[in-house]
């Protein structure tokens, strides 16, 4: 590979990474095509941007990077695949679904402004809640009391004029 290509690669994986908040670095060592193209698909359909690198060129565009991605560089062996989202636990709910086969398996990973290393990571990172996740529970947080004080008034409406009519209804 030429020099110059290779500046290029290093520079649209900088890009990528600025474009994307979340990136998960995965094992892929010993898939075979089949496995590889249907988690591709299974990918695609997740909106998560799955690429194969040389951990050479990756590591220059980490290091070019405005976060120090430092404690990721260790992982950086074998075959890597770097899964891009936009949903922090997407790559981890799809990687746990691959846990019995052995492969693929997590290295590292970079979600929510915080460095996972190690495969044993996975359950922390599964964890993880949407954006979307946060503002629903927030909302129905918000509805509860809301809904309370709404059921109290029209219980407590109906009460009161219970007793008033019966109050109205009684002989003097």
């Amino acid at each position: 590979m030429r020099k110059e290509d290779k500046g290029n690669i290093i520079v649209q994986l900088g890009e990528t990474i600025k474009e994307y908040a979340h990136f998960y670095l995965v094992d892929v060592t010993g898939l075979d095509a089949g496995v590889t193209s249907a988690l591709r698909r299974k990918c695609f359909q997740s909106d998560i941007k799955m690429v194969v690198v040389k951990n050479s060129l990756l590591h220059k565009a980490m290091e070019n990077a405005e976060v120090d991605f430092a404690p990721l560089y260790g992982s950086l062996k074998g075959t890597t695949a770097v899964m891009f989202c936009n949903t922090a636990n997407a790559p981890a709910k799809l990687l746990k679904s691959y846990v019995k086969d052995g492969k693929p398996t997590l290295k590292a990973a970079y979600a929510e402004e915080s460095i996972y290393v190690g495969a044993e990571q996975l359950e922390a990172l599964t964890a993880i809640k949407s954006k979307n996740e946060v503002i629903a529970e927030i909302v129905a947080l918000l509805q509860s009391p809301a809904k309370n004080v709404l059921s109290a008034l029209q219980s407590g409406g109906n009460t009161i004029h219970g007793v008033l009519k019966t109050l109205g209804e009684r002989p003097e």
